[in-house]
């Protein structure tokens, strides 16, 4: 028997590593001499590089970067087996959770370090590059992470703009001449699971700049500020994609990225599915395994366990979904080749217990459904 276990992150808990790990050890109890294959997946967000590194059996490399309150910071990228593939989080330079909460102004946060780990790929000679966006302290447009790749943002008097989306009011003029040419050479595929414009009501200083302490005031001034900016980049670059669907994902990171590069937006669990080969380990399955912290209503809208059910489906292998929980509209699933659902908590307990003992819990869960299952394969026709 080949089950496959692709489970996404149960965040604030257990990494996605750790969760199909746990998986296998409940599988064995039941099934001991089952060939469990173990695919970790994410979304583009936290865990992207630990994912899609140990999938491909790549290697993990730390670089001093510029954080995103202009300090310097350790981040990681990943190199993925094949030694030609780097696969980078923006949240590991330019994230939310590096900016204690009473220092949270997204007028002034950067995406300077993003660009750096960029700078770092291309100089180990890598011309493809995974980069996940989800998570980001900023709204600066991706203009911090074009100024590390060589790009001028030049006020009215020739002088380079500092760091943060408050300042691009002053912004006169964008310089390309000494942009890194190697960007032209380099496939960027950027994991974006929003389609919000840049600007607008919709965009990126509305809908995300609140839980980056953006008050309204501030929203409206880094909403103008951006708009100011998309006409100048389309100016300087001849592209008009300020109101493509990603470009106000991660305060415009996803427009700068294609304003700057020959980057394409695709929803993060179809380009992790694809890089790890998902389609060719999961044919010769009989089952798979896929979960998440929460399942509701919006994992059906293309969550990593529907990416992974997709694909299942595509050759007929039945997909079982255990999660941390299962709330509103969890059902929703079932139409998109989920084919049961579980939860791992066996008994009320608090949220605390819930988090302190996930990787029991879902060790534990993993053999009560391989229980049932072993019940069915006895059954009489």
């Amino acid at each position: 028997m080949r089950i496959v276990v692709a489970p996404d992150s149960y965040k604030g808990s257990v990494s996605a590593i750790g969760v199909a790990n746990a998986m296998e050890k409940g599988i064995k109890r039941v099934f001991p001499e089952a060939e469990v294959i173990k695919v970790p997946i994410a979304d583009g967000g936290e865990g992207t590089v630990e994912a899609l590194v140990m999938a491909t059996g790549g290697e993990i490399v730390y670089k001093d970067v510029t954080g995103p309150l202009g300090d310097k910071i350790k981040a990681c990228w990943g190199i993925l087996g094949d030694g030609e593939t780097a696969v980078i989080e923006m949240a590991a330079a330019s994230g939310l959770p590096l900016v204690p909460a009473e220092k949270r102004d997204p007028r002034l946060t950067t995406t300077y370090g993003t660009g750096e780990l960029i700078k770092a790929a291309l100089d180990r000679g890598l011309r493809k590059i995974i980069i996940g966006i989800g998570g980001s302290a900023t709204n600066d447009g991706g203009v911090g992470m074009a100024q590390a790749l060589g790009i001028k943002f030049l006020d009215a008097a020739g002088k380079e703009l500092a760091y943060g989306g408050g300042v691009l009011n002053l912004l006169a003029r964008i310089e390309l001449s000494e942009m890194d040419s190697r960007l032209t050479e380099t496939v960027i595929l950027v994991a974006c699971d929003v389609d919000n414009p840049l600007c607008g009501p919709k965009g990126a200083s509305a809908v995300y700049g609140p839980q980056k302490g953006a008050t309204p005031e501030i929203i409206k001034e880094l909403d103008d500020n951006l708009r100011h900016f998309a006409e100048v980049a389309k100016i300087a670059t001849g592209k008009d994609i300020a109101n493509n669907p990603g470009a106000g994902a991660a305060g415009g990171l996803g427009a700068g990225l294609l304003f700057f590069t020959n980057a394409q937006l695709r929803p993060g669990v179809e380009i992790v599915l694809e890089t790890t080969g998902f389609a060719g380990l999961v044919k010769q399955a009989q089952l798979v395994i896929t979960g998440e912290g929460r399942t509701d209503f919006q994992t059906a809208f293309g969550k990593a366990p529907v990416g992974v059910a997709r694909i299942a489906k595509a050759y007929d292998v039945p997909v079982l979904c255990l999660s941390g929980g299962l709330g509103q509209g969890y059902e929703d699933v079932f139409a998109q080749g989920i084919d049961a659902a579980a939860s791992i908590i066996p008994q009320p307990m608090s949220l605390e217990e819930c988090i302190t003992n996930a990787a029991e819990l879902i060790e534990q869960g993993t053999t009560r459904i391989c229980q049932v299952i072993r019940i069915g394969m006895k059954m009489k026709r």
